[in-house]
């Protein structure tokens, strides 16, 4: 006889908001394959987040509450939160009682806050993972009566909080590495196999100050004989100074590639941001970086940083010094440097969880009401 486990799934607004969401969606289906148990999914965010697009393309069924943002200082706004977070409340109620949801999973995001108000109501357990150090708003609200509180990093200060690392996609976790596969990669991307490549990504925002210092120090990267494949982000491209798009011999930019697995696999060393998720996908690979947290929010991306710079698998460089002074002057040698790379690679090798999809799965399976 075949039974039914109903779980929602809630958060988002960014991209390192849906992947975890994914990622957990994905191991708890795999883990019921071949029995009798049928899940049945629901991911609920807004309409205005990434998570509107990202969750459909990945297959899931996909409902939306109104968000409602909660203004930091004193505003007129601020008198219509209660009254936005009512509705939004009520609408999450009525989607949790048509999918007969049995458990809420969520990450946090504008959409987290009214599906956690809405679960309580109803007297549906909640999960929380908090995928920052510094956790949000929306799951610091929850963590005081959730069933369960996972986060990503060890340290974050949530009542009663279990250290299970950054649920991610097998696509990651099993990502295979080694010196054929970086070769295939490469031809793959367009580059030479046999270079030394350096990978430049900051992501599809906050990749204007990253641009600007590589492309000002090129010709010092070029020397190094290393070949260099450059993400500069969405409607982004890196120019001379008559505001032509660079083309030199080892250098590619391109605005973005889907899905990342080729370009990890192809660099021996990356320069990227310090979002929650590339941190622990850096980690869980092995990939020495240098990262450069984007200066805004809570300070979030300095923290997550934090653990892979203090053990030695990643530079960690201000955004306001990252210049094209600092890249000439710093990033040859590292580029260079291949016993420093070979360490810097294990570091982060053995900082790496590659299970916590699945220890979420279980933490699902086991707190769903019957």
């Amino acid at each position: 006889m075949t039974t039914t486990m109903n779980v929602v799934f809630t958060g988002g607004g960014t991209a390192g908001h849906v992947s975890p969401m994914l990622a957990m969606a994905e191991a708890l289906v795999d883990r019921y394959v071949d029995t009798d148990v049928d899940v049945d999914i629901l991911m609920i965010g807004t309409a205005e987040g990434m998570e509107a697009a990202l969750i459909p393309d990945a297959g899931y069924n996909f409902s939306t509450v109104d968000k409602v943002p909660m203004p930091r200082r004193a505003s007129v706004d601020l008198l219509s939160v209660p009254f936005r977070l009512r509705k939004a409340v009520k609408q999450a109620r009525q989607l949790l009682r048509e999918h007969e949801t049995q458990v809420v999973v969520g990450v946090g995001g504008y959409a987290s806050t009214p599906v956690y108000l809405a679960a309580r109501a109803e007297k549906i357990p909640v999960i929380v993972h908090e995928g920052n150090v510094r956790p949000g708003l929306a799951n610091k609200l929850a963590a005081r009566f959730a069933s369960v509180v996972a986060c990503a990093f060890e340290g974050t200060d949530l009542p009663g909080v279990i250290h299970v690392g950054m649920p991610m996609r097998k696509n990651i976790t099993d990502l295979p590495m080694g010196p054929t596969m970086q070769a295939q990669a490469r031809q793959s991307l367009g580059l030479d196999p046999d270079k030394t490549t350096l990978v430049v990504t900051g992501g599809s925002s906050g990749a204007m100050n990253l641009n600007n210092a590589v492309g000002g120090a090129l010709d010092d990267l070029l020397a190094t004989d290393a070949q260099i494949l450059h993400l500069t982000g969405r409607d982004k491209v890196v120019c001379d100074e008559s505001g032509t798009a660079i083309e030199k011999d080892g250098y590619v930019q391109v605005e973005y590639i889907d899905g990342l697995s080729r370009v990890y696999q192809s660099a021996d060393l990356i320069v990227a941001r310090a979002g929650a998720g590339t941190v622990h996908e850096l980690a869980a690979i092995g990939l020495p970086s240098v990262l450069v947290p984007l200066p805004i929010g809570n300070g979030e991306q300095e923290l997550n940083a934090a653990g892979l710079k203090d053990s030695g698998a990643a530079v960690v460089v201000a955004d306001h010094d990252f210049t094209s002074q600092w890249v000439a002057t710093r990033l040859p040698n590292l580029l260079l440097d291949e016993p420093r790379l070979e360490y810097m690679a294990q570091t982060a090798k053995n900082l790496g969880i590659t299970d916590a999809a699945e220890t979420m799965a279980t933490i699902i399976s086991e707190t769903k009401v019957a």
